[in-house]
């Protein structure tokens, strides 16, 4: 990938990490320019976003403040490594589930 693509969907690739709205709206940005990149990230941020409600609404049944708590810091981190990977202009998969996300979400950016 060139560093020109890195560069401009810097900013998109961040904006999705943002909320379930940044990502939204970081896919009609990047819609004009198609940057690969910032598709990327998009796929990514939007595998987050999806499993964060459906995983918690599972972790609910348990009523422990350890299932809580573990849930919140495994997705805490797999945000915060997506994030990071996006400031430092990587296309690094988010551990465990991101190659998932990219399979799953192939045709967005494209």
């Amino acid at each position: 990938m060139a560093n020109q693509d890195v560069e401009e969907g810097k900013g998109i690739a961040i904006i999705s990490y943002l909320s379930i709205v940044g990502t939204i709206v970081a896919y009609f940005l990047n819609n004009d320019k198609k940057n690969s990149f910032a598709a990327f990230h998009m796929r990514q941020a939007l595998g987050l976003w999806i499993m964060f409600p459906i995983l918690g609404f599972i972790t609910s049944y348990f009523d422990s403040w350890f299932a809580t708590f573990g849930f919140y810091m495994f997705f805490g981190v797999l945000f915060i490594y997506g994030f990071i990977n996006a400031i430092g202009g990587k296309e690094q998969e988010v551990p465990l589930v991101g190659a998932f996300f990219q399979k799953l979400f192939a045709t967005i950016g494209n």
